[in-house]
């Protein structure tokens, strides 16, 4: 059977990095109050002039030259993002054009902070179905475009960055070591959509407007529903978390990384952490993360690994795959 394998992996994050100090002159806040309940040490800013495909597209070229492919050998461009260039065209078309592509499809997919597990499940579905041979799928962020800076339960949390991710298809026997995605979990519930969203739109405000969030509630989801998604996704793949090497959590907060890690029973040195120096770069911190430990040479061929993110909506997921 065809499986989707990681060929490469890339990342850029913006110049500029806004260490927690920044904003105690600006807020009723501290560095340590800051690190003691979220984690977060630092995060990048895009420049004024960075929008969110310049990022993409910088994160897609380091990709392709991690994978020794061009851009001329990629079939599809899929960008998961919550901050788009423009309510139209596409993100995903403006990289196509930034790496000089002129082939092939490219769109766009929105599930917050679970975008990029959810673009996975997509790509995953794409190659198996031969629609596509090689994706580029890519997680980019400028989240603070989208901040109150008078919130200082929101405004410390977030980055801008992005990350991403060449898949390629592969045979396998269609057994769980087979190497690329194994199984995929995907899920929302509307019903608490006011929990995480931002109070703008072009159907309501017609402005971009300001992310809101209930932060005590959504922690509560997230460590109950990312353990959940994860064993479900585990149990399709016919595995057990004993067997995983390692756990790439969306970079939200250390705490619920820490408090989904105990229910999965895995120790903390198998967790990819880059919320201290990343924050939370929504779609873009799974595979800003994959990228970062990728390069630090921490995967080895067979390694087991469970990506896993909760999101506005809310909407969250996990996808298990064999390096």
């Amino acid at each position: 059977m065809r499986r989707a394998i990681v060929r490469g992996t890339g990342h850029y994050l913006p110049e500029r990095v806004v260490e927690n100090s920044w904003f105690e002159d600006k807020l009723d806040t501290s560095d340590e109050w800051i690190r003691a309940r979220t984690g977060i040490e630092r995060r990048h800013f895009a420049a004024e002039d960075q929008r969110t495909s310049d990022l993409g597209v910088l994160a897609a070229q380091a990709a392709l030259a991690d994978a020794g492919l061009e851009a001329a050998q990629i079939d599809a461009v899929i960008v998961a993002t919550s901050t788009p260039d423009l309510t139209f065209p596409s993100v995903a078309t403006m990289v196509q054009a930034g790496l000089g592509m002129r082939h092939g499809f490219a769109y766009d997919l929105q599930a917050v902070c679970a975008g990029f597990v959810y673009a996975l499940a997509n790509a995953d579905a794409l190659i198996r179905a031969g629609l596509a041979d090689r994706v580029l799928l890519i997680g980019a962020e400028t989240f603070s475009r989208i901040m109150d800076w008078t919130d200082r339960g929101t405004c410390v949390l977030f980055g801008d960055g992005a990350g991403a991710v060449v898949l390629e298809a592969a045979e396998g026997q269609g057994s769980s070591a087979d190497r690329g995605i194994l199984a995929t979990d995907l899920n929302s519930d509307g019903q608490y959509r006011d929990l995480l969203y931002v109070d703008g739109g072009v159907a309501s405000t017609g402005t971009a407007g300001h992310l809101r969030m209930q932060g005590n509630l959504v922690f509560r989801h997230a460590v109950e529903k990312l353990a959940d998604t994860a064993h479900r996704a585990l149990d399709r793949a016919g595995l057990t978390p004993d067997q995983v090497d390692w756990l790439v959590p969306h970079q939200a907060n250390l705490r619920i990384i820490e408090a989904t890690a105990k229910r999965m029973h895995l120790p903390m040195e198998k967790v990819v952490l880059t919320v201290a120096d990343h924050g939370n770069t929504s779609a873009a911190s799974i595979p800003l993360a994959l990228s970062v430990a990728n390069a630090e040479g921490r995967f080895k061929p067979g390694d087991l690994l469970v990506a896993e993110a909760i999101g506005g909506g809310l909407a969250w997921g996990s996808v298990v795959l064999r390096w």
